[in-house]
Protein backbone atom coordinates (compact mmCIF):
# COMPACT_ATOMS: atom_id res chain seq x y z
CA UNK A 1 0.00 0.00 0.00
CA UNK A 2 2.51 2.16 0.30
CA UNK A 3 2.82 2.76 -3.60
CA UNK A 4 -0.49 4.00 -3.48
CA UNK A 5 -0.39 5.94 -0.45
CA UNK A 6 2.95 7.75 -2.29
CA UNK A 7 0.21 8.78 -5.21
CA UNK A 8 -2.74 9.87 -2.75
CA UNK A 9 -0.74 12.35 -0.38
CA UNK A 10 0.25 14.94 -3.32
CA UNK A 11 -2.96 15.02 -4.18
CA UNK A 12 -4.44 15.67 -0.24
CA UNK A 13 -1.33 18.25 -0.22
CA UNK A 14 -1.78 20.10 -3.07
CA UNK A 15 -6.18 20.70 -1.91
CA UNK A 16 -5.22 21.59 1.33
CA UNK A 17 -2.23 23.66 0.43
CA UNK A 18 -5.15 25.92 -1.46
CA UNK A 19 -7.17 26.82 2.05
CA UNK A 20 -5.95 29.82 3.91
CA UNK A 21 -4.99 28.30 6.78
CA UNK A 22 -2.09 31.06 7.96
CA UNK A 23 0.72 32.30 5.96
CA UNK A 24 2.31 29.26 5.98
CA UNK A 25 -0.02 26.53 6.01
CA UNK A 26 0.24 25.97 2.43
CA UNK A 27 4.04 25.48 3.02
CA UNK A 28 3.93 23.78 6.17
CA UNK A 29 1.34 21.23 4.71
CA UNK A 30 3.89 20.31 1.82
CA UNK A 31 7.22 20.02 3.45
CA UNK A 32 4.92 17.70 5.89
CA UNK A 33 3.28 15.65 2.57
CA UNK A 34 6.84 15.88 1.00
CA UNK A 35 8.20 14.23 4.38
CA UNK A 36 5.77 11.35 4.45
CA UNK A 37 7.04 10.64 0.56
CA UNK A 38 10.03 10.48 1.69
CA UNK A 39 9.79 8.37 4.52
CA UNK A 40 7.27 5.76 2.07
CA UNK A 41 10.05 6.00 -0.62
CA UNK A 42 12.87 4.80 1.86
CA UNK A 43 11.08 1.78 3.23
CA UNK A 44 10.44 0.80 -1.16
CA UNK A 45 13.43 1.40 -1.55
CA UNK A 46 15.16 -0.83 1.59
CA UNK A 47 12.52 -3.81 0.63
CA UNK A 48 13.79 -3.46 -3.50
CA UNK A 49 17.21 -3.66 -2.41
CA UNK A 50 16.26 -6.87 -0.39
CA UNK A 51 15.63 -8.55 -3.30
CA UNK A 52 11.69 -8.31 -3.49
CA UNK A 53 9.86 -6.28 -6.27
CA UNK A 54 6.91 -4.55 -4.41
CA UNK A 55 3.70 -4.79 -6.34
CA UNK A 56 0.61 -2.17 -5.29
CA UNK A 57 -1.76 -3.43 -8.81
CA UNK A 58 -0.49 -6.14 -10.28
CA UNK A 59 0.28 -5.20 -14.20
CA UNK A 60 -0.47 -1.31 -13.02
CA UNK A 61 1.87 0.24 -9.93
CA UNK A 62 4.52 -1.49 -8.80
CA UNK A 63 8.60 -0.56 -8.20
CA UNK A 64 11.52 -2.70 -9.09
CA UNK A 65 15.21 -1.69 -8.66
CA UNK A 66 15.18 1.01 -11.27
CA UNK A 67 11.74 2.23 -10.22
CA UNK A 68 12.49 2.60 -6.71
CA UNK A 69 15.62 4.54 -7.79
CA UNK A 70 14.21 7.14 -9.48
CA UNK A 71 11.28 7.33 -7.28
CA UNK A 72 13.35 7.68 -3.93
CA UNK A 73 15.60 10.26 -5.99
CA UNK A 74 12.03 12.20 -6.86
CA UNK A 75 11.14 11.88 -3.04
CA UNK A 76 14.37 13.62 -2.12
CA UNK A 77 14.67 16.23 -4.02
CA UNK A 78 11.00 17.06 -3.84
CA UNK A 79 11.30 17.63 0.05
CA UNK A 80 14.38 19.35 -0.11
CA UNK A 81 12.70 21.82 -2.82
CA UNK A 82 9.92 22.19 -0.70
CA UNK A 83 12.03 23.58 2.49
CA UNK A 84 13.74 25.52 0.16
CA UNK A 85 10.26 27.19 -1.73
CA UNK A 86 9.40 28.63 2.36
CA UNK A 87 12.30 30.88 2.31
CA UNK A 88 12.73 31.85 -1.33
CA UNK A 89 9.09 32.87 -1.73
CA UNK A 90 9.12 34.70 1.28
CA UNK A 91 11.62 36.71 -1.10
CA UNK A 92 10.33 37.49 -4.28
CA UNK A 93 7.46 39.28 -5.46
CA UNK A 94 4.42 37.15 -4.55
CA UNK A 95 5.68 37.49 -0.65
CA UNK A 96 2.28 39.61 -0.59
CA UNK A 97 0.07 37.77 -2.37
CA UNK A 98 -0.94 35.01 -0.26
CA UNK A 99 -3.52 33.44 -2.92
CA UNK A 100 -0.76 32.79 -5.23
CA UNK A 101 1.82 31.50 -2.72
CA UNK A 102 -1.15 29.15 -2.31
CA UNK A 103 -1.51 28.27 -6.28
CA UNK A 104 2.28 27.38 -6.20
CA UNK A 105 2.25 25.16 -3.78
CA UNK A 106 -1.28 23.33 -5.36
CA UNK A 107 0.80 23.08 -8.76
CA UNK A 108 4.13 22.20 -6.94
CA UNK A 109 2.69 18.95 -5.18
CA UNK A 110 0.87 18.10 -8.07
CA UNK A 111 3.65 18.16 -10.70
CA UNK A 112 5.33 16.32 -7.78
CA UNK A 113 2.82 13.57 -8.12
CA UNK A 114 3.20 13.31 -12.10
CA UNK A 115 6.61 12.96 -11.09
CA UNK A 116 6.22 10.08 -8.51
CA UNK A 117 3.59 8.30 -10.85
CA UNK A 118 6.68 8.11 -13.55
CA UNK A 119 8.66 5.30 -12.10
CA UNK A 120 6.18 3.23 -10.34
CA UNK A 121 3.25 2.88 -12.90
CA UNK A 122 4.08 -0.34 -14.99
CA UNK A 123 1.28 0.39 -17.65
CA UNK A 124 3.01 1.51 -20.86
CA UNK A 125 0.41 3.45 -21.83
CA UNK A 126 -0.10 5.20 -18.38
CA UNK A 127 3.84 5.88 -17.88
CA UNK A 128 3.21 8.08 -21.10
CA UNK A 129 0.48 10.03 -19.74
CA UNK A 130 2.37 10.51 -16.08
CA UNK A 131 5.68 12.06 -18.49
CA UNK A 132 3.33 14.77 -20.05
CA UNK A 133 1.66 15.72 -17.25
CA UNK A 134 5.70 16.50 -15.50
CA UNK A 135 4.94 19.17 -18.33
CA UNK A 136 1.18 20.11 -18.23
CA UNK A 137 1.57 20.39 -14.51
CA UNK A 138 4.91 22.33 -14.31
CA UNK A 139 4.29 25.11 -17.25
CA UNK A 140 3.01 27.17 -14.66
CA UNK A 141 5.38 26.68 -12.04
CA UNK A 142 8.31 28.28 -14.93
CA UNK A 143 5.56 31.18 -15.56
CA UNK A 144 5.25 31.81 -12.13
CA UNK A 145 7.13 34.82 -11.88
CA UNK A 146 5.17 36.61 -14.87
CA UNK A 147 8.07 38.57 -16.36
CA UNK A 148 8.64 38.15 -19.92
CA UNK A 149 11.14 36.18 -20.29
CA UNK A 150 9.12 33.88 -18.10
CA UNK A 151 6.29 33.80 -20.14
CA UNK A 152 8.08 33.26 -23.26
CA UNK A 153 10.28 29.94 -21.55
CA UNK A 154 6.80 28.36 -20.40
CA UNK A 155 5.95 29.20 -23.62
CA UNK A 156 7.95 27.36 -25.14
CA UNK A 157 8.61 24.89 -22.86
CA UNK A 158 5.16 23.83 -22.96
CA UNK A 159 4.77 23.86 -26.71
CA UNK A 160 8.07 21.59 -27.92
CA UNK A 161 7.88 18.99 -25.20
CA UNK A 162 4.23 18.78 -26.18
CA UNK A 163 4.98 18.05 -29.81
CA UNK A 164 7.60 15.46 -28.37
CA UNK A 165 4.46 13.95 -26.68
CA UNK A 166 2.97 13.31 -30.05
CA UNK A 167 5.79 11.61 -31.24
CA UNK A 168 6.18 9.55 -28.21
CA UNK A 169 2.38 8.44 -28.16
CA UNK A 170 3.07 7.42 -32.25
CA UNK A 171 5.64 5.21 -30.80
CA UNK A 172 3.42 4.12 -27.47
CA UNK A 173 0.87 3.27 -30.11
CA UNK A 174 3.19 1.25 -32.62
CA UNK A 175 4.61 -1.37 -29.84
CA UNK A 176 1.18 -1.96 -28.15
CA UNK A 177 -0.01 -2.66 -31.73
CA UNK A 178 2.89 -5.34 -31.46
CA UNK A 179 2.41 -6.41 -28.59
CA UNK A 180 -1.64 -7.28 -29.31
CA UNK A 181 -0.26 -8.92 -32.22
CA UNK A 182 2.15 -10.95 -31.07
CA UNK A 183 0.14 -12.67 -28.46
CA UNK A 184 -1.79 -12.04 -25.30
CA UNK A 185 1.09 -10.40 -22.73
CA UNK A 186 -0.46 -7.18 -20.51
CA UNK A 187 1.14 -3.70 -21.80
CA UNK A 188 3.50 -3.70 -19.12
CA UNK A 189 7.31 -3.82 -18.73
CA UNK A 190 7.53 -7.13 -18.31
CA UNK A 191 4.88 -8.51 -20.67
CA UNK A 192 6.96 -5.94 -23.39
CA UNK A 193 10.26 -7.89 -22.37
CA UNK A 194 8.00 -10.97 -22.88
CA UNK A 195 6.68 -10.31 -26.21
CA UNK A 196 9.51 -8.59 -27.68
CA UNK A 197 11.15 -11.55 -29.67
CA UNK A 198 7.61 -12.44 -31.01
CA UNK A 199 6.99 -8.33 -32.01
CA UNK A 200 8.14 -7.62 -35.61
CA UNK A 201 11.07 -5.91 -35.80
CA UNK A 202 10.27 -2.83 -37.79
CA UNK A 203 7.66 -2.21 -35.46
CA UNK A 204 9.73 -2.09 -33.02
CA UNK A 205 12.45 -0.16 -35.23
CA UNK A 206 9.75 2.15 -36.07
CA UNK A 207 7.97 2.74 -32.48
CA UNK A 208 11.97 3.19 -31.10
CA UNK A 209 12.75 6.06 -33.40
CA UNK A 210 9.03 7.55 -32.51
CA UNK A 211 9.60 7.47 -28.53
CA UNK A 212 13.36 8.60 -28.42
CA UNK A 213 12.42 11.65 -30.57
CA UNK A 214 9.51 11.82 -28.35
CA UNK A 215 11.14 11.41 -24.81
CA UNK A 216 14.25 12.61 -25.71
CA UNK A 217 12.48 15.97 -26.41
CA UNK A 218 11.65 15.96 -22.65
CA UNK A 219 15.04 14.80 -22.01
CA UNK A 220 16.86 17.76 -23.58
CA UNK A 221 18.67 15.59 -25.63
CA UNK A 222 20.75 17.43 -28.50
CA UNK A 223 19.09 18.64 -31.03
CA UNK A 224 16.11 18.68 -29.34
CA UNK A 225 17.34 20.54 -26.44
CA UNK A 226 16.33 23.99 -27.33
CA UNK A 227 13.81 24.41 -24.67
CA UNK A 228 15.46 23.31 -21.84
CA UNK A 229 17.90 26.11 -20.73
CA UNK A 230 14.72 28.91 -21.13
CA UNK A 231 12.87 26.78 -18.85
CA UNK A 232 15.78 25.73 -16.32
CA UNK A 233 16.67 29.35 -15.55
CA UNK A 234 13.47 31.41 -15.54
CA UNK A 235 11.32 29.00 -13.07
CA UNK A 236 11.58 29.60 -9.54
CA UNK A 237 14.75 28.12 -8.37
CA UNK A 238 13.10 25.41 -6.36
CA UNK A 239 11.41 24.44 -9.50
CA UNK A 240 14.74 24.64 -11.34
CA UNK A 241 15.96 21.99 -8.65
CA UNK A 242 13.08 19.66 -9.82
CA UNK A 243 13.28 19.97 -13.63
CA UNK A 244 16.92 19.84 -14.04
CA UNK A 245 17.40 17.62 -10.69
CA UNK A 246 14.61 15.03 -11.40
CA UNK A 247 11.76 15.48 -13.96
CA UNK A 248 14.32 15.40 -16.93
CA UNK A 249 15.72 11.86 -14.98
CA UNK A 250 12.32 10.45 -14.95
CA UNK A 251 11.82 11.18 -18.78
CA UNK A 252 15.20 9.62 -19.13
CA UNK A 253 14.40 6.52 -17.27
CA UNK A 254 11.44 6.12 -19.96
CA UNK A 255 13.97 5.80 -22.31
CA UNK A 256 16.30 3.63 -21.00
CA UNK A 257 12.96 1.11 -19.95
CA UNK A 258 13.06 0.28 -23.58
CA UNK A 259 16.45 -1.00 -23.77
CA UNK A 260 16.14 -4.74 -22.76
CA UNK A 261 12.71 -4.67 -25.04
CA UNK A 262 14.42 -3.66 -28.16
CA UNK A 263 17.13 -5.69 -27.29
CA UNK A 264 15.38 -8.50 -29.52
CA UNK A 265 16.26 -6.58 -32.77
CA UNK A 266 19.87 -6.27 -32.87
CA UNK A 267 19.56 -4.78 -36.16
CA UNK A 268 18.25 -1.38 -34.23
CA UNK A 269 21.43 -1.09 -32.80
CA UNK A 270 20.12 -0.13 -29.80
CA UNK A 271 23.21 0.89 -27.99
CA UNK A 272 24.87 3.15 -30.79
CA UNK A 273 21.70 5.04 -30.96
CA UNK A 274 22.29 5.78 -27.25
CA UNK A 275 26.24 6.27 -27.41
CA UNK A 276 26.11 8.63 -30.48
CA UNK A 277 22.90 11.08 -28.85
CA UNK A 278 24.43 10.85 -25.74
CA UNK A 279 27.96 12.21 -27.24
CA UNK A 280 26.19 14.45 -29.29
CA UNK A 281 24.46 16.04 -26.30
CA UNK A 282 27.55 16.09 -23.75
CA UNK A 283 29.59 17.60 -26.59
CA UNK A 284 27.11 20.40 -27.36
CA UNK A 285 26.63 20.93 -23.92
CA UNK A 286 30.01 21.02 -23.18
CA UNK A 287 30.66 24.18 -26.15
CA UNK A 288 27.67 25.60 -25.19
CA UNK A 289 28.88 26.25 -21.20
CA UNK A 290 31.74 28.14 -22.26
CA UNK A 291 29.82 30.94 -23.64
CA UNK A 292 26.67 30.98 -21.18
CA UNK A 293 26.54 34.58 -19.07
CA UNK A 294 23.57 33.21 -17.16
CA UNK A 295 24.58 31.08 -13.92
CA UNK A 296 21.22 29.72 -13.87
CA UNK A 297 21.42 28.62 -17.51
CA UNK A 298 24.79 27.23 -16.63
CA UNK A 299 23.35 24.83 -14.71
CA UNK A 300 20.57 24.11 -16.97
CA UNK A 301 23.23 23.12 -19.96
CA UNK A 302 24.90 21.02 -17.64
CA UNK A 303 21.89 19.18 -17.12
CA UNK A 304 22.24 18.19 -20.93
CA UNK A 305 25.22 17.19 -20.26
CA UNK A 306 24.99 14.75 -18.06
CA UNK A 307 21.44 13.18 -19.57
CA UNK A 308 24.05 12.27 -22.44
CA UNK A 309 26.70 11.09 -20.33
CA UNK A 310 23.98 8.66 -18.96
CA UNK A 311 22.88 7.95 -22.34
CA UNK A 312 26.03 7.10 -23.42
CA UNK A 313 27.15 4.58 -19.77
CA UNK A 314 23.96 2.76 -20.18
CA UNK A 315 25.04 2.10 -24.44
CA UNK A 316 28.35 1.23 -23.22
CA UNK A 317 26.69 -1.87 -22.82
CA UNK A 318 28.73 -3.90 -20.25
CA UNK A 319 27.37 -4.70 -16.50
CA UNK A 320 29.63 -2.20 -14.80
CA UNK A 321 28.74 0.42 -17.36
CA UNK A 322 24.89 0.04 -16.36
CA UNK A 323 26.02 0.16 -13.07
CA UNK A 324 27.84 3.20 -13.66
CA UNK A 325 24.32 4.84 -15.60
CA UNK A 326 22.50 4.23 -12.91
CA UNK A 327 25.22 5.68 -10.30
CA UNK A 328 25.16 8.47 -12.32
CA UNK A 329 21.45 9.00 -12.03
CA UNK A 330 21.89 9.36 -8.50
CA UNK A 331 24.78 11.99 -8.26
CA UNK A 332 22.88 13.97 -10.96
CA UNK A 333 19.96 13.85 -9.22
CA UNK A 334 21.34 14.93 -5.90
CA UNK A 335 24.00 17.41 -7.58
CA UNK A 336 21.91 19.22 -9.19
CA UNK A 337 19.24 20.18 -6.88
CA UNK A 338 21.82 21.58 -4.66
CA UNK A 339 23.62 23.53 -7.44
CA UNK A 340 20.19 25.28 -7.65
CA UNK A 341 19.61 25.82 -4.27
CA UNK A 342 23.09 27.55 -4.47
CA UNK A 343 22.07 29.26 -7.24
CA UNK A 344 18.86 30.63 -5.82
CA UNK A 345 20.74 31.61 -2.69
CA UNK A 346 23.15 33.66 -4.63
CA UNK A 347 20.14 35.11 -6.64
CA UNK A 348 18.63 36.34 -3.20
CA UNK A 349 22.10 37.71 -2.33
CA UNK A 350 23.11 39.14 -5.47
CA UNK A 351 19.42 40.09 -6.94
CA UNK A 352 20.87 39.44 -10.68
CA UNK A 353 21.35 36.06 -12.27
CA UNK A 354 24.21 37.75 -14.98
CA UNK A 355 27.70 35.96 -14.15
CA UNK A 356 29.37 39.56 -15.08
CA UNK A 357 27.05 41.45 -12.60
CA UNK A 358 27.93 38.75 -9.68
CA UNK A 359 31.89 39.47 -8.50
CA UNK A 360 33.26 39.02 -4.77
CA UNK A 361 30.32 36.82 -3.47
CA UNK A 362 32.49 35.34 -0.83
CA UNK A 363 32.98 38.59 0.63
CA UNK A 364 29.19 39.85 0.26
CA UNK A 365 27.85 36.69 0.80
CA UNK A 366 29.61 33.85 2.41
CA UNK A 367 26.80 31.36 2.56
CA UNK A 368 26.14 31.50 -1.27
CA UNK A 369 29.59 32.11 -2.60
CA UNK A 370 30.90 28.60 -0.41
CA UNK A 371 27.05 26.93 -1.67
CA UNK A 372 27.97 28.03 -5.26
CA UNK A 373 31.46 27.15 -5.42
CA UNK A 374 30.64 23.31 -4.00
CA UNK A 375 28.17 23.23 -6.22
CA UNK A 376 30.41 24.15 -9.17
CA UNK A 377 33.01 21.41 -7.93
CA UNK A 378 30.63 19.00 -7.51
CA UNK A 379 28.57 19.11 -10.80
CA UNK A 380 31.64 19.34 -12.84
CA UNK A 381 32.71 16.16 -11.71
CA UNK A 382 36.05 17.41 -8.68
CA UNK A 383 36.68 14.88 -6.31
CA UNK A 384 35.85 14.02 -3.86
CA UNK A 385 32.30 14.59 -4.90
CA UNK A 386 29.80 11.85 -5.95
CA UNK A 387 29.88 13.17 -9.49
CA UNK A 388 33.91 12.18 -9.80
CA UNK A 389 32.94 8.91 -8.44
CA UNK A 390 30.11 7.62 -10.94
CA UNK A 391 31.72 9.52 -14.09
CA UNK A 392 34.99 7.68 -12.83
CA UNK A 393 33.36 4.67 -12.76
CA UNK A 394 31.61 5.12 -16.57
CA UNK A 395 35.14 6.14 -18.15
CA UNK A 396 36.64 2.69 -16.56
CA UNK A 397 33.86 0.42 -17.40
CA UNK A 398 34.21 2.14 -20.78
CA UNK A 399 38.07 1.27 -21.36
CA UNK A 400 36.94 -2.21 -19.54
CA UNK A 401 34.79 -2.89 -22.53
CA UNK A 402 37.25 -1.65 -25.51
CA UNK A 403 35.12 1.55 -26.01
CA UNK A 404 38.39 3.62 -26.27
CA UNK A 405 37.47 6.24 -29.28
CA UNK A 406 33.66 6.90 -27.20
CA UNK A 407 35.62 6.80 -24.24
CA UNK A 408 38.35 9.43 -24.96
CA UNK A 409 35.08 11.58 -26.67
CA UNK A 410 33.41 11.58 -23.19
CA UNK A 411 36.70 12.12 -21.09
CA UNK A 412 37.52 15.39 -23.65
CA UNK A 413 33.82 16.83 -23.39
CA UNK A 414 33.93 16.41 -19.62
CA UNK A 415 36.68 18.07 -19.53
CA UNK A 416 35.85 21.20 -21.23
CA UNK A 417 32.76 20.92 -19.39
CA UNK A 418 34.62 21.08 -16.42
CA UNK A 419 36.51 24.08 -17.30
CA UNK A 420 33.17 26.09 -18.82
CA UNK A 421 31.68 25.64 -15.48
CA UNK A 422 34.40 26.50 -12.95
CA UNK A 423 35.71 29.44 -14.94
CA UNK A 424 33.11 31.84 -14.43
CA UNK A 425 31.88 30.35 -11.02
CA UNK A 426 35.51 31.57 -9.87
CA UNK A 427 35.41 34.34 -10.93
CA UNK A 428 31.74 35.24 -9.32
CA UNK A 429 33.00 34.04 -5.89
CA UNK A 430 36.74 35.12 -5.79
CA UNK A 431 36.38 37.98 -8.27
CA UNK A 432 36.68 42.37 -7.37
CA UNK A 433 33.80 42.55 -5.06
CA UNK A 434 30.30 44.81 -6.44
CA UNK A 435 28.75 46.60 -3.64
CA UNK A 436 25.24 45.78 -3.68
CA UNK A 437 23.11 47.65 -1.85
CA UNK A 438 20.13 46.79 0.37
CA UNK A 439 20.48 43.24 -0.44
CA UNK A 440 18.45 40.58 1.99
CA UNK A 441 20.99 37.86 4.28
CA UNK A 442 20.50 34.42 3.60
CA UNK A 443 16.92 32.78 4.95
CA UNK A 444 17.41 30.19 7.22
CA UNK A 445 15.53 27.94 5.77
CA UNK A 446 17.86 27.87 2.31
CA UNK A 447 20.52 27.08 5.18
CA UNK A 448 18.69 24.45 6.20
CA UNK A 449 18.44 23.03 2.45
CA UNK A 450 22.07 23.67 1.79
CA UNK A 451 22.77 21.81 4.42
CA UNK A 452 20.51 18.37 3.78
CA UNK A 453 20.83 18.29 0.24
CA UNK A 454 24.64 18.93 0.44
CA UNK A 455 24.93 15.49 2.49
CA UNK A 456 24.69 12.87 -0.47
CA UNK A 457 26.83 14.84 -2.45
CA UNK A 458 29.60 14.59 -0.07
CA UNK A 459 28.68 11.45 1.34
CA UNK A 460 28.12 9.44 -1.90
CA UNK A 461 31.82 10.45 -3.11
CA UNK A 462 33.64 9.07 0.28
CA UNK A 463 30.66 5.82 0.82
CA UNK A 464 28.37 3.95 -0.69
CA UNK A 465 25.79 2.14 1.68
CA UNK A 466 25.11 -1.63 1.08
CA UNK A 467 21.75 -1.04 0.88
CA UNK A 468 22.02 1.57 -2.03
CA UNK A 469 24.66 -0.53 -3.42
CA UNK A 470 22.20 -3.23 -3.54
CA UNK A 471 19.91 -0.91 -5.11
CA UNK A 472 22.04 0.05 -7.94
CA UNK A 473 22.81 -3.18 -8.88
CA UNK A 474 19.59 -4.03 -9.51
CA UNK A 475 18.24 -0.89 -11.28
CA UNK A 476 21.58 -1.66 -13.93
CA UNK A 477 19.85 -5.43 -14.00
CA UNK A 478 16.92 -3.80 -15.39
CA UNK A 479 18.97 -1.88 -18.35
CA UNK A 480 18.97 -5.59 -19.82
CA UNK A 481 22.35 -7.47 -20.61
Amino acid sequence: MDLIYILIIPVLAAGLSLIPIGKRGASVVTILGALMILILSIRIAFRTASGAEVVALENWISSDGLGALVLLLVSFVGFTAAIFSWGYLERTAAANNPAKIRRYYARYNLFLLSMLAVPILSHVALLWIAVELTTLLSVFLVSFENTSEALEAAWKYGVLTCLGAAFALMGVLILYWGVSTSGKEAFTWQGLATASSSISPMLLKTSFLFILIGFGTKAGLVPLHTWLPDAHSQAPSPVCALLSGVETTTVLYAILRFRPILQAAPSIYIDNWFIVFGLLSVGTAAFLLVQVKDYKRLFAFSTIEHMGIILVAAGLGSSAAQYGATFQMISHAVTKSFCFFAAGTTLLSAGSRDIIAVRGLIRTSPVAAIALMIGGLAIAGAPPFTVFLSEFSILKAGIASGHYLVTALLTLFILIAFCGILFPINRMVFGKPIEFADRPTVTTTSIVTLVLAGIPVFLLGLYLPGPLHELLRLAAASLGR
